[in-house]
């Protein structure tokens, strides 16, 4: 019998962002529980890590996504995490989504200065956010703010707040609860308030597509929830046919019903000036034509003039 020792350590790639670290390490936790191996993280320097540029400046997707998902396809690991809102929607051949694990709180985190509310902000009041789609949300539901762009990791946007440069930050309430910062949160943004990002608090676990390590596979698909699968296939599935990157103003939040999942979904004008929500009920078998479908609803109102793109 081939003891845990004796077997090839399972080896993680991820971001090597505080953050990152801590939400691979839950995946750790639960591949050495499962497949009863050692597991070993491999922390990447990605292009997004190593640039202050605004997120948007980059000029494509994937920017924490890549260096990663390169050492699983060179073998330098064995699978990788990203967090889901980061992976692109075009489909990468070399890699396998083989895991996506119970999902966190996907809402919206504001952190303020006095722990105010978004409606106790005093009018004028600064918001720090990376996020274009955070950024219009904000302006729609509070125009008088101002919205400043800000990067870094969440103690870095967590320090503006006692540096008095920002009044308030938005983050994401997964991302806090797992450095257990929950207490920094002021308001958990409701969704009528700020749409998710489409996969926001979902982790996504990659291996080789080709991979033959079946302790592993096994491990990975008992890591998987078919729930959180499903709402975040519809969610994805709508930005896919949006043609809407992850930094685009675009929000996305599939939650069960009875018989199924109803999914939710809005596109902002980048100055708040105008917010197209609609939704879309189906089944979980179905969830990538839900997405679809309700992508091509929004489509037919305007989503593109909203997104600052050309119909085609």
């Amino acid at each position: 019998m081939v003891t845990m020792s004796e077997q090839s350590p399972i080896r993680i790639a991820t971001r090597a962002s505080a953050l990152a670290l801590a939400q691979t390490s839950l995946v750790a936790e639960e591949l050495a529980r499962l497949s009863q191996r050692r597991v070993d993280i491999v922390p990447v320097s990605t292009r997004g890590d190593r640039s202050a540029a605004p997120l948007d400046s980059f000029g494509s997707v994937g920017v924490f996504v890549s260096a990663v998902r390169a050492a699983v396809i060179e073998g330098r690991a064995d699978v990788a995490v990203h967090s889901l809102k980061d992976v692109p929607t075009a489909p990468e051949p070399r890699v396998l989504m083989a895991a996506i694990p119970q999902r966190e709180d996907p809402r919206d985190a504001l952190c303020s200065v006095g722990h105010r509310t978004l409606a106790q902000l005093a009018p004028g009041a600064v918001v720090g956010t990376g996020s274009p789609r955070r950024a219009a949300f904000l302006r729609a539901s509070r125009p008088d703010l101002q919205v400043r762009g800000i990067r870094g990791n969440v103690d870095t946007r967590l320090a503006l707040l006692d540096s008095g440069n920002v009044d308030a930050v938005v983050l994401a309430c997964a991302g806090l609860s797992r450095l257990g910062r929950m207490a920094s949160c002021s308001q958990a943004l409701a969704p009528d308030i700020v749409l998710p990002a489409a996969g926001q608090g979902a982790l996504a676990v990659e291996c080789r597509s080709d991979s033959s390590d079946t302790s592993l596979l096994a491990a990975l698909d008992d890591l998987d929830s078919a729930e959180t699968r499903a709402a975040v296939v519809a969610e994805r599935s709508l930005l896919a046919t949006l043609e809407a990157g992850c930094t685009a103003p675009v929000g996305a939040l599939a939650v069960s019903e009875t018989d199924g999942i109803q999914l939710q979904a809005a596109v902002v004008a980048s100055d708040g000036s105008q917010v197209l929500r609609l939704s879309e009920s189906g089944s979980r078998d179905d969830a990538a034509v839900l997405g679809e479908t309700l992508a091509a609803r929004l489509i037919g109102a305007g989503a593109a003039r909203l997104m600052g793109m050309e119909v085609r």
